[in-house]
Order: C-alpha cells, then sequence, then structure tokens
C-alpha cells in the first residue's frame, strides 16, 4: 500500500508539501498540485481521514439527528443531505433520535461531542438551549430543518400557509363540501405540523364563511391511516363531501384507495389535494403541495458548510421560509353538479 511518503517521493517534493497539496490548504502552486495529484493517481494513494482529521481538527463528517429514518419524508432530506456531503467530500453519520431524555442526554454529552462530527444538521427536532450551547461551546455548527429554534439558523416550510393554499385550490373550484383528513393531534411531532395543517385548512374555510363542524378526521400520518378515515368519511352518500385536503400525499394516497374500493370516482366524484411531493403523486395523478425535501436537505449542508468556512455568527437563529409548489394533476377538479 503506498504513503504520502511515496507520493511525495515519485513528485519531487517533501511530505509537508504532499500533504498540503492533497488536502487543498495552505500555500501550493498550481502546477505542483497537478504534479503531486499526479503522483497519488499513479500509486493508488488515498488519504487518510483519520490522518487529515489530526493534521487540521476536522473529520469531514457532518451528523443529522432525525426522529425517523424509515418514512419518506425523513429518507428524502437525508438523501439530499448525503448527495450533497459527498459532492463536498464529506460523510454522513445519521443518528435516530426520540423525546427520551436518557437518549437525548447521551447524544449531546457523548455521541456528537466526542465522536469526531464537525456540524449537526437537526432534521425536524427541537433542540433545547442546553443542548445548543453544549454544541456552540464545542465549536460544532447547527443547522435545523422544520421549523424555527432559536440560537441557530433554520429552514422550513409555513404549514399553516401550504394547507391554506391546498384548501383554497378547492374552493377556487367550487367546492363547499370539504374535509380534512390529518394526523392525530394528540401524536404530535416537533413543530407541530399535523395542527398547522388542521389550522390552515380551517382558516380557508372560515375566510370562504364555510362551516367547520363534522370537518376532520384524524388517523395515523400515513397510506393506512388515509385509508381507515376515508372508509369513514366517505361511507355515505348523503353526507359525503365533494373534496379532501390530505395532510400528506401518502394520507391522499390512501383516500384514494379508500374512494376507488368504494366506487367513487376521481375527480368526477371527489377531488382530493395532498401535500409534500411524494415521489407516487405522480403515479397517481395526484395535485400536490410539493415541498422539495431533497432540496431542503442540501440547503441545510450549503449552511452547515458556509458556517465551518468562517461565516458562522453564534447569534445567528435566522430563519428561511422554504417555497411550497401548488402541482395541478388529475385528481382535483370542479365539483358534481
Amino acid at each position: 500500500m503506498s504513503t504520502l511518503a511515496d507520493v511525495a517521493k515519485l513528485a519531487g517534493v517533501s511530505k509537508s508539501t504532499a500533504s498540503r497539496a492533497l488536502s487543498g490548504r495552505g500555500s501550493v502552486s498550481t502546477r505542483t498540485q497537478e504534479r503531486v495529484s499526479a503522483a497519488a493517481e499513479e500509486l493508488g494513494f488515498v488519504p487518510s481521514s483519520a490522518a487529515e482529521s489530526l493534521a487540521t481538527g476536522r473529520s469531514r463528517n457532518i451528523a443529522v439527528v432525525t426522529p425517523f429514518i424509515n418514512r419518506w419524508f425523513y429518507a428524502e432530506v437525508i438523501d439530499g443531505v448525503e448527495s450533497a456531503l459527498i459532492g463536498a467530500g464529506y460523510d454522513l453519520t445519521l443518528y435516530r433520535l426520540t423525546n427520551d431524555t436518557d437518549q437525548r442526554k447521551a447524544l449531546f454529552e457523548y455521541f456528537l461531542v466526542r465522536k469526531g462530527v464537525d456540524a449537526v444538521i437537526a432534521l425536524t427536532l427541537f433542540v433545547s438551549d442546553d443542548e445548543v450551547q453544549r454544541l456552540r461551546k464545542l465549536g460544532k455548527p447547527i443547522v435545523g430543518i422544520g421549523g424555527q429554534i432559536p440560537g441557530i439558523p433554520t429552514f422550513s416550510i409555513d404549514d399553516v400557509r401550504t394547507a391554506k393554499r391546498a384548501t383554497e385550490h378547492l374552493l377556487e373550484l367550487g367546492h363547499t363540501r370539504l374535509i380534512h383528513i390529518g394526523g392525530d393531534q394528540q401524536k404530535q411531532l416537533d413543530f407541530e405540523v399535523h395542527s398547522n395543517r388542521l389550522k390552515g385548512f380551517r382558516e380557508a374555510l372560515r375566510e370562504a364563511n364555510l362551516s367547520h363542524s363534522d370537518d376532520f378526521f384524524a388517523d395515523d400520518f400515513d397510506i393506512a391511516g388515509g385509508y381507515r378515515s376515508a372508509l369513514k368519511a366517505l361511507r355515505d352518500p348523503q353526507s359525503r363531501p365533494t373534496a379532501i385536503v390530505a395532510g400528506s400525499d401518502e394520507i391522499a394516497i390512501g383516500v384514494m384507495t379508500a374512494a376507488r374500493e368504494l366506487g367513487i370516482r376521481i375527480p368526477e366524484d371527489l377531488s382530493i389535494i395532498g401535500i409534500d411531493g411524494h415521489p407516487l403523486a405522480e403515479t397517481f395523478g395526484l395535485t400536490t403541495m410539493n415541498q422539495h425535501p431533497s432540496r431542503q436537505g442540501s440547503m441545510a449542508v450549503s449552511e452547515a458548510l458556509a458556517q465551518l468556512g468562517g461565516a458562522w455568527d453564534e447569534s445567528d437563529d435566522s430563519h428561511l421560509e422554504l417555497q411550497v409548489d401548488l402541482k395541478i394533476r388529475a385528481s382535483t377538479a370542479p365539483p358534481p353538479d
């Protein structure tokens, strides 16, 4: 196996010069850098990340802390993070974190501190003031996705505004009998996504002077939850709505499955709109509010790398509201006569 000394000898430079040339740090001429790179390629030399960490104090590793790994939205964000990190020459360390006090203490006092990550991306998790300060003291930047957190820069969509716009799309088509199928209000995640999407739905109805009675069905925030709720909401033809705002695209797909099982045509008898921008939305012809989760991951990486590059203000708790696009497909149309 080739060593840095072998590369330096072949390139005709010192080990320290070869190290600077390969790491991109320090003053090395372009010609020397090219010569060292050619020597490394010829010898098949791959720099040791451990050695680089000792030399620079950086591990080139960024941690993502998330409450879920196997749910679509989180997987999409993590995919965006990973793609951006690979492009920047960084590794990803993934931690699944619940609200368990002991687990959080172990993560913030041991794993993130002693495992050598350079920065932390918190995905839809609220980070307490104490946890923020503990990482700040160690010089580890933090970026949040999903909601505002005092003391750190964050990105998120406005769930109230997004659900309201989804509802307005159906109102503009002429629907007056609408319901919302969303997440259980007693099983809130951080930043209260479930209740904020219900709030946006009801704001749109209120501004349209429509009633709120019997307008909400709650279940798990997935396809099965949407299917179960839709069977209840659509069972009686006399009270059946003409349009449904689903709390997520997965819920919407569950609703569509139940509607077709009941012989209800989409969109002739029932219009459905979702929220998120799930890849299956196009397959199902689902109108949705697309929040581009993979893009959110790459944006968080850009912010973390900017902080590592020196653009770090410990008082920065700026919040960027992300754009959500209405994508109209075949699942929404004017109500039946």
